[in-house]
């Protein structure tokens, strides 16, 4: 509950009534308030308006006796409450309930007289404190002072204790300390200033109670602790490392966080912007004006920090920040780890109240390296897989789909907060928070939680490139080039309009490195996929001569680029055993996924990434197949390109949401042919792409062939496995090869043991041009192969001959994709098939096979 908007003020004031043995809660104001993205300014909500602030007083009366001058403050912090005082939480001693920073009413009692000032008991008089200077109240009340707890809150002075407290839009602030039964109205010194001086010996625990009306009943009184009575809630070790560049767990130390200090519950605001003259807070707990909460600077770090009593979990907030040339700008939080429903922008106070229990999923995470483990992706865009359903709502089905499909891992598409739908979450303003659009952060956690208790593993999509240039978040942060370069030809991304962040700032450079480390520790995250690499390492990426200057050796790589690329795969590495790193990187640049150690012949050392996607063989593999058959022979040296470079990194063979959008068509929709045709060579490639070295990655609705480009609003033609619809056997039974490719990949270690190096393969016959063929072989770590023959004509070829290993004596079909039950011709080679002794393709022995037309046919040794 708001306080109720005041009316004209009284000059009267009238006596204090007893206090009551219990108090009502006040919830929050409304959360239709004025904030940046949902109207900032504007009307508090609806529970009425905000009361009108307080001017200064024309004259300052004169004090009821001489004051004697208050003393200068040993620290900026406050004093601590002295030893004798009441115990630190104030609700274990008196009858009033515990405060809160957004005040808790006392309960109603009866109308009384109006009242006067009242003396302190024991006879003790609150006396006016000395004048603020100026230009400190000045400062204050413009949001640019770099100490407030210098001013604010209760200070040792000469014969007692200054109290003083800004509360704009009260009538009357009263003082309550804790044990010593003492209870005085300070003096109203005009714009929203409270103060006096109280004739103590020590610094009490004391409370606020903030009157906003005329009113004279309790009920219209606030009760709360003082914000400027607490020591810095951030220590120094967290300082030092933050001004070093090197704090790890970064959302422990800047943010918001709920905890307890001091003895008090509330929760502690801490932001980095160096260049602020001064930042205040500003949320639903004080109508989103942040006068009466200005922030602290602790030093030269540029960290602002404020510990709030009483603010709680959902609370909304944002930062009120005075730039160098005196404006204001009203920012999320860069370190928000939850924020409101887009298009609403305000940053939200949580906790994490998540009990885990994928306790053996992370067990064994790490038994195997990634690249010698079976690693079947199936990649997802949350919010459009299945329209409207919530993450906990999709913890009941995404699971269970992607088990029974029997890909390993999904991979999540961005799933960090960001404003613009359509952006597919590639434009982030919430690094370090789920999009809210789905549910909070723990409703994530629940669904990583039942992916992993279903055995599949968990990556998503990590945007570190770039960022939107949204005035409310990352941009100009604090009025200067903050997270961005300061050069504009460095900051402006030319394709995306977006900003590229400054990877040479060892701050800037923190905030990534520790937001990599936060989604794998606070959420479980198996793997993060790094988007767009290259326009990270290239000065020149998408600019034009003139548009870029380059490095101090003369070159354009990027080196700020390459050691922050490095600082983040070794961190992640080292502090989350069993979790893989994926470059989305599209240049030939040495020693993607080599160690950091490895210096390649451009002078460069390796990246340190554990995967990476093949984008040329992506490329050259869809050209190959969108070509129709009896063009195909003259594009064969597109599929056997990529074995020309397999083992210089570690492959992952992606079809992914770039692949099926823009007028790129679906994968199905890509192929030549009728129907029947586009399905069957979808088939076959799908079967030749899991025989090839490398991991796989399949985007949604290309498992069961949709025709339609996918669409962020509408999401994967789910109404084609409809079993009314006529087609819908067709749709089926890519699904039914999709499933089966991935049983026999994980059963087949040969097709996944030795990915990444050259003894897992050899050609049986590459140069098959004329046939439309490719043949070759799979080994596993012992030497057990795997044939994989595709054939990419329409035709059926009768005995055809491909040499063999001699050792084996018989060889089994084990996976053909024109299966009947896949929806194809039903040609097969039924009867287990003896080698002959006729020499073929460098082998002594040789078999004799019937390839189906379109179609991938695997054999292994019986």
């Amino acid at each position: 509950m708001t306080p109720r908007t005041p009316s004209d003020r009284s000059s009267d004031s009238s006596s204090q009534p007893e206090l009551p043995t219990a108090s009502l809660p006040v919830p929050a104001p409304a959360a239709e308030t004025a904030r940046a993205g949902a109207g900032a300014g504007k009307s508090p909500g609806k529970k009425g308006k905000k009361p009108a602030r307080r001017k200064a007083p024309q004259a300052a009366p004169a004090p009821s006796a001489p004051e004697a001058p208050e003393a200068p403050a040993a620290s900026t912090a406050p004093a601590a409450p002295a030893a004798s005082t009441a115990p630190a939480a104030p609700a274990a001693s008196r009858k009033r309930a515990a405060p809160a920073a957004s005040g808790k009413r006392a309960a109603p009692a009866s109308p009384t007289a109006p009242r006067q000032r009242e003396e302190p008991r024991g006879g003790r008089r609150v006396r006016a404190a000395r004048p603020l200077d100026s230009g400190d109240r000045e400062r204050l009340l413009s949001g640019a002072h770099h100490d407030p707890h210098a001013l604010l809150g209760a200070h040792p002075v000469p014969d007692g204790v200054a109290f003083r407290t800004l509360r704009p839009y009260a009538r009357a602030v009263t003082v309550v300390a804790e044990g010593l039964e003492i209870r005085a109205e300070l003096n109203d010194d005009g714009d929203g200033f409270f103060s006096g001086v109280l004739p103590l010996r020590a610094v009490p625990v004391y409370t606020l109670l903030v009157r906003y009306s005329d009113a004279t009943q309790e009920l219209d009184e606030l009760e709360m602790r003082d914000p400027y009575g607490f020591l810095p809630a951030l220590g120094n070790l967290d300082l030092h490392l933050i001004g070093e560049g090197r704090h790890e767990e970064l959302w422990k130390a800047l943010g918001a966080r709920i905890m307890t200090h001091q003895g008090v519950t509330g929760t502690r605001f801490t932001v980095w912007a160096p260049n602020a003259q001064g930042v205040r807070i500003a949320g639903d707990f004080n109508y989103w004006d942040g006068t009466s909460l200005p922030m602290r600077s602790l030093g030269s770090t540029g960290v602002w920090e404020l510990f709030v009593p009483g603010i709680g979990d959902g609370a909304l907030y944002k930062f009120d920040i005075r730039r160098p040339d005196g404006s204001h700008t009203l920012r999320a939080d860069p370190m928000a780890r939850r924020t409101e429903v887009p298009p609403a922008t305000a940053s939200v106070v949580t906790e994490s109240h998540h009990v885990w229990h994928d306790e053996e999923w992370l067990a064994h995470r790490a038994d195997r390296p990634v690249h010698e483990a079976p690693f079947s992706v199936y990649e997802v865009h949350l919010p459009s897989w299945r329209p409207g359903l919530t993450y906990r709502q999709l913890a009941s089905q995404l699971p269970a789909y992607v088990k029974d499909l029997g890909f390993t891992h999904v991979e999540l598409m961005p799933i960090a907060e960001h404003p613009f739908g359509g952006s597919w979450g590639y434009q982030v303003t919430g690094f370090y928070a789920p999009t809210s659009r789905m549910g909070t952060p723990d409703d994530f956690r629940y669904l990583v939680d039942a992916l992993h208790r279903a055995g599949i593993g968990v990556l998503v999509d990590w945007v570190p490139a770039h960022f939107p240039k949204d005035d409310w978040a990352l941009a100009r942060f604090d009025g200067r080039p903050l997270y961005e370069h300061p050069d504009p030809q460095r900051a402006e991304h030319p394709d995306w309009g977006t900003l590229e962040f400054d990877f040479g700032r060892t701050e800037v450079r923190n905030f990534l490195v520790a937001n990599a480390v936060y989604w794998c520790e606070e959420f479980h995250i198996d793997g993060l996929r790094v988007d767009a690499v290259a326009s990270m390492l290239y000065l020149d990426y998408s600019r034009e001569e003139g548009q870029w200057t380059p490095n101090e050796h003369g070159g354009r790589e990027n080196p700020d680029a390459v050691a922050f690329l490095q600082e983040m795969n070794a961190t992640v590495y080292r502090r989350c055993p069993g979790v893989v790193t994926i470059a989305e990187e599209s240049t030939a640049w040495n020693g993607v996924t080599r160690a950091t150690h490895y210096v390649g012949p451009d002078g460069f050392g390796g990246l340190g990434f554990g995967l990476k996607w093949n984008m040329g063989w992506m490329h050259d593999s869809l050209d190959y197949v969108s070509k129709e058959p009896v063009h195909r022979k003259y594009h064969h040296g597109e599929m056997t390109f990529s074995m020309v470079y397999a083992y210089s990194e570690n492959y992952v063979l992606p079809i992914s949401h770039d692949e099926v959008v823009h007028g790129k068509r679906a994968l199905v929709s890509k192929m030549p042919g009728d129907w029947w045709q586009q399905r069957a060579n979808e088939r076959a490639y799908l079967g030749f792409m899991w025989a090839h070295p490398g991991k796989q990655l399949l985007f949604m609705g290309q498992e069961f062939a949709q025709g339609a480009e996918w669409s962020e609003g509408h999401g994967p033609d789910w109404w084609l496995l409809d079993p009314s619809y006529a087609a819908e056997p067709d749709h089926r039974g890519v699904r039914d090869l999709v499933r089966e490719l991935n049983t026999v990949y994980g059963a087949t270690p040969a097709l996944w043991q030795r990915d990444t190096v050259p003894e897992g393969f050899a050609w049986v016959d590459g140069d098959a041009g004329e046939d439309n063929v490719f043949a070759f072989l799979r080994f596993d770590a012992d030497g057990s192969p795997l044939l994989a023959v595709s054939h990419f004509s329409p035709v059926v070829r009768h005995q055809y001959r491909l040499g063999v290993p001699e050792e084996f004596s018989a060889w089994t079909e084990v996976l053909n994709t024109d299966a009947a039950r896949y929806g194809g011709g039903d040609v097969l080679n039924a009867d287990p098939l003896k080698p002959e002794p006729v020499a073929a393709h460098g082998r002594p022995v040789s078999l004799q096979l019937t390839l189906p037309p379109l179609a991938t046919v695997w054999l292994r040794p019986v």
